[in-house]
């Protein structure tokens, strides 16, 4: 294999250019296809959400890869996407044993962690939307709560923001939309560690809607900070934050388009670092303190 190829597949990575990876990969017959190349491919297929093909690939060179913390962590991505949450964490743990320490891999065991931990009957911090003392919950009085807040949206204008985003919006969070469309909450910090500046904190919450500015498909909102501060395209911004270079998103990724998508954090100026922080919008909502 050539390292002018080598460079010219990097290069494509950086620029989230995978199917030409994968078009330029395909293109060498496959018993030309060494162990460097396939791995090319199968994080080329991870990225384009293509996961059964790239578990297929990482499988084709399992005992070349298997001192290869690498090969583990790519295979237990796949895994992890397709729901296959055993196999995900045996893989992420060797690659771990591999190359201990790795920040992204222990995020996928802790994901993983919650993900199978038994789910307590209640969970005493969810707030209900039934409760009138809901509406409590947002600081109308706010300078900035003109922006976000709408009015309560109808059935088709949930369905034309749906299709839109091109995800299926929570029933949770239509649910809360529907009492309060948006706005400021007076809890605004969501805790992610156990010391008093573990948190990330939130501006606000965009509403369903496009006539205010901070609503779903208003001119600053979901797609207007994703394709102009360029956060993945995995869901939906839910949430702006104080800084700039932050946002909360629903993560369709693991659900897909029309599932019960987690919440997470994505901070650009961390290299567009995620945290998860809840497993649905509800557990979001009712995790946030002053």
């Amino acid at each position: 294999m050539s390292e002018e190829l080598l460079e010219q597949l990097e290069e494509w990575h950086e620029e989230d250019e995978f199917e030409e990876i994968v078009d330029a990969i395909m293109e060498i017959p496959e018993d030309e296809r060494d162990y460097e190349l396939i791995s090319h491919l199968g994080r080329a297929l991870n990225n384009l959400e293509r996961y059964e093909e790239a578990v297929e690939q990482f499988l084709s060179i399992q005992e070349e890869g298997k001192d290869d913390p690498l090969w583990h962590y790519r295979i237990g991505l796949a895994y992890y996407y397709l729901g296959l949450y055993e196999d995900a964490r045996k893989a992420f743990e060797v690659a771990d044993h591999l190359e201990p320490g790795d920040e992204d891999t222990l995020e996928f065991l802790e994901w993983i962690r919650n993900k199978t931990a038994p789910k307590p009957a209640k969970e005493s911090t969810t707030m209900s939307y039934t409760d009138p003392d809901v509406l409590n919950f947002w600081d109308d009085g706010a300078l900035e709560a003109d922006q976000y807040v709408s009015a309560p949206p109808t059935d088709e204008l949930i369905e034309s923001v749906e299709e839109a985003l091109v995800f299926k919006l929570p029933a949770s969070y239509i649910q809360a939309m529907k009492l309060h469309n948006g706005g400021i909450p007076r809890n605004r910090k969501f805790p992610i560690g156990d010391g008093a500046q573990d948190y990330i904190e939130i501006k606000g919450v965009l509403g369903i809607g496009r006539e205010k500015k901070k609503s779903l498909c208003g001119s600053l909102g979901s797609r207007f900070m994703i394709e102009n501060g360029g956060y993945p395209e995995i869901g939906v911004v839910i949430c702006d934050c104080p800084s700039q270079s932050e946002v909360v998103m629903l993560d369709y990724r693991s659900s897909g388009n029309d599932g019960e998508p987690e919440v997470i954090h994505v901070d650009k100026a961390n290299d567009y670092k995620i945290t998860r922080l809840a497993s649905n919008f509800e557990a979001f909502i009712g995790g946030l303190e002053k």
